[in-house]
């Protein structure tokens, strides 16, 4: 199954998660998307269910020999989360990589800038909290974010994406109370081959569905 886009994606999301809002289980709902990628896809559920959208930004965690290639994730002051079974199969420790944390922690900064403008971070006390992203391999990145909004005292803490691997979808619900996902096949090698139009969501992408679907006080 292909997905055509992010948007496409996130139509079909929001149609589940309107189902189960209308059996009342969903009160007060934030939806935080992962830029950039999760933006197109809880910019539709945020219109969906007309509620805010805003970011969890999260930034991931490379290897010394590459950026690309993600070991762990970082999201606010946190300490960062770490891909355990990827560190020992290329002989890394955790610290080993702190050149690279406090790179990511940098870049984590100035995207918060970006898509914040000095915007403080959505208050989710009492809320129920939709965490969406367009797709999960390792979800490294999601666990760091779920871990993250924890301590915000969500009332609910749900992560919702178009496609997840079965053990990741089980290793998540450790950590939020409800994990939905429309499709979890046995793995899910790249997120991309899921969907017939993955091009790289730009910036500014990003800051027009902020625009419009958290408009300011």
């Amino acid at each position: 199954m292909l997905f055509r886009s992010r948007e496409f994606a996130g139509q079909e999301l929001a149609v589940r998660m309107l189902e189960w809002a209308s059996s009342g289980d969903l009160a007060n709902v934030t939806v935080l998307a992962l830029p950039r990628g999760g933006v197109p896809v809880g910019a539709e559920i945020a219109r969906a269910m007309q509620v805010p959208l805003d970011v969890v930004v999260v930034r991931r965690v490379g290897v010394p020999w590459s950026s690309e290639v993600g070991v762990g994730a970082i999201a606010g002051d946190d300490p960062p989360v770490f891909d355990r079974t990827g560190l020992r199969a290329m002989n890394l420790t955790a610290d080993r990589l702190g050149p690279e944390v406090a790179r990511a922690r940098v870049e984590l900064r100035h995207r918060e800038r970006v898509y914040r403008g000095g915007r403080p971070a959505p208050d989710i006390a009492g809320h129920s909290v939709v965490v969406v992203d367009d797709g999960l391999a390792t979800g490294i990145t999601a666990l760091a974010a779920l871990r993250h909004l924890r301590r915000g005292g969500p009332l609910r803490l749900t992560l919702a994406v178009p496609v997840c691997g079965r053990e990741t979808a089980a290793a998540l619900r450790e950590e939020a109370d409800d994990v939905v996902s429309l499709y979890l096949p046995e793995r899910v090698r790249s997120v991309g081959e899921w969907y017939d139009d993955y091009h790289p969501v730009s910036d500014q992408e990003v800051l027009d569905a902020l625009r419009e679907l958290h408009p300011a006080p």
